[in-house]
């Protein structure tokens, strides 16, 4: 039995996290973390310094503003940790990363098994199509998400780059551009409004036709299921390192 403590417990993902837990036979809740305090079934600490709660793992669903003080905490108990958090900036990147090198560390931009497949099929289609096609992305999301793009559109936009030599360039405000469309552009589109849990869509325009790939959430459970998995995993890694859903899918 893992034993798993959730950042960002007192928020929309962190119930949805405690009852994906509270299903399953593996892992239970041991505590959580959040700046809003609350009575719950688990012990809650608005400091994660505070916390004197041993852990197999960490998930965090909570906000960019919490992270230095959940990695200082992270790596002082040696907890490795799920990061399913977005919005980060490449300053925060990076210390993520530097603490992979002490810590076991899982980042990804999105928990979904069938967003990252489809992250691989747009791999697939860059390397066949890139050469001829035009690529455009669009991501679709609630009305209260605060960053755009979404750290998934960027995830997908980054692996179809890496397949072409990362010869392309970002394109997110075209309103701003008077100029006819570059081969090198990768178009990267926003919207926000109602309940719309994650919607994503590559389009591969090209002469004369077009192929699309898309996926659709209909709720935040298909987040909980993969950050689960990726704690239950994470709790048995040997080493230190920045795992992926790749290494979890292998």
């Amino acid at each position: 039995m893992k034993d798993i403590i959730l950042s960002g417990c007192q928020g929309k993902m962190g119930h949805v996290l405690e009852r994906c837990i509270a299903e399953r036979q593996d892992c239970r809740v041991a505590a959580g973390f959040d700046l809003k305090p609350g009575e719950r079934a688990f012990p809650v600490f608005t400091d994660p310094a505070a916390c004197t709660v041993h852990a197999d793992a960490v998930i965090d669903f909570s906000n960019p503003a919490a992270l230095d003080g959940l990695l200082s905490w992270a790596v002082s108990t040696k907890t490795p940790i799920v990061i399913a958090t977005t919005g980060y900036s490449e300053e925060q990147t990076a210390r993520i990363r530097a603490a992979a090198e002490q810590i076991p560390v899982f980042f990804s931009f999105n928990m979904s098994m069938g967003v990252n497949l489809l992250a691989e099929l747009a791999r697939k289609a860059a390397a066949f199509l890139g050469d001829q096609f035009d690529i455009e992305i669009v991501e679709k999301h609630h009305n209260r998400k605060v960053d755009a793009p979404s750290g998934t559109a960027l995830m997908l936009a980054d692996a179809i780059n890496e397949t072409l030599d990362n010869r392309d360039h970002y394109v997110y405000d075209r309103h701003s551009v008077r100029r006819p469309r570059e081969k090198s552009e990768i178009g990267i589109h926003s919207v926000r409004g109602g309940t719309i849990v994650g919607e994503h869509e590559i389009i591969f325009a090209g002469h004369d036709e077009v192929i699309t790939l898309s996926h659709s959430a209909q709720s935040r459970e298909i987040f909980a299921v993969g950050a689960v998995n990726a704690a239950v995993f994470l709790s048995e890694a040997t080493r230190p390192g920045l795992y992926t859903m790749s290494d979890l899918l292998k």
